[in-house]
């Protein structure tokens, strides 16, 4: 079991504003470090919770590139909002490894820059099983991208990849993530509403639910306790909704 990244220290004391998205809101005044003793740990919790502007401050705080579009124009800024990885700490077990961040929204633009490198040498795509990723499924692309990426040494980063994963694949993936932390070299933290990704045997559940965020069994996941309730009485779930 590999470890590389061993806590994360968080300091409400020196927020620049409490009335601006992140530093609004409550958890993450309560919450002051989050450890990592696994090498696979599952960010979860509701939309809007912070879990995922929590994984983006991590990513940036690690010196993790993340793959973006320029942004254009917005009719409202917030000024705060890609400041919160300056009030983080981070600590590693040995020394600084590198990792990836992946998001749904980002991996069309690494997709497509992929291609346009490609274009001048096809030897690329060797890395992603010989095709170019643009022209395979988006779930597809996603699978060959983490297959090739996660044999690599690092720290990895995925928001939300179930996104467009069907279940089979999501289970798939989640053979993945323990067949590469077991092999001793890669660690994932995984912000997800999937509750087949956070059955990932030996894993660490962080709530984002809870203040300060706590980790939580799988049985005790909102996302678990709704899925069960659905299954096993849809007819009345649906009614009581």
């Amino acid at each position: 079991m590999t470890i590389h990244l061993k806590t994360v220290r968080l300091f409400p004391e020196k927020y620049p504003s409490n009335e601006h998205y992140p530093f609004n809101l409550e958890l993450f005044h309560q919450t002051t470090q989050l450890e990592f003793n696994s090498p696979v740990t599952f960010f979860v919790g509701e939309n809007g919770a912070g879990k995922s502007t929590l994984l983006e401050a991590i990513c940036h705080k690690c010196g993790i590139h993340i793959w973006r579009e320029v942004e254009g124009r917005r009719a409202e800024v917030n000024p705060y909002e890609s400041l919160f990885y300056k009030y983080l700490a981070v600590q590693w077990t040995n020394s600084r490894v590198p990792g990836s961040f992946f998001g749904s929204d980002t991996f069309r633009y690494f997709t497509h820059s992929l291609d346009e490198w490609a274009a001048g040498d096809r030897g690329l795509f060797d890395y992603f099983g010989g095709q170019s990723l643009v022209t395979q499924s988006h779930g597809q692309s996603l699978m060959s991208y983490f297959r090739a990426r996660y044999q690599i040494k690092g720290l990895y980063l995925l928001d939300e990849p179930e996104t467009a994963l069907s279940p089979k694949s999501q289970v798939a993936l989640v053979r993945l993530l323990r067949e590469m932390s077991q092999a001793g070299h890669a660690q994932f933290i995984v912000a997800t509403h999937s509750p087949i990704l956070l059955a990932c045997p030996n894993a660490t559940i962080y709530s984002f639910d809870h203040s300060p965020v706590r980790p939580v069994v799988y049985e005790e996941t909102g996302h678990y306790q709704l899925y069960k309730s659905f299954m096993e009485n849809r007819q009345l779930f649906l009614a009581e909704s």
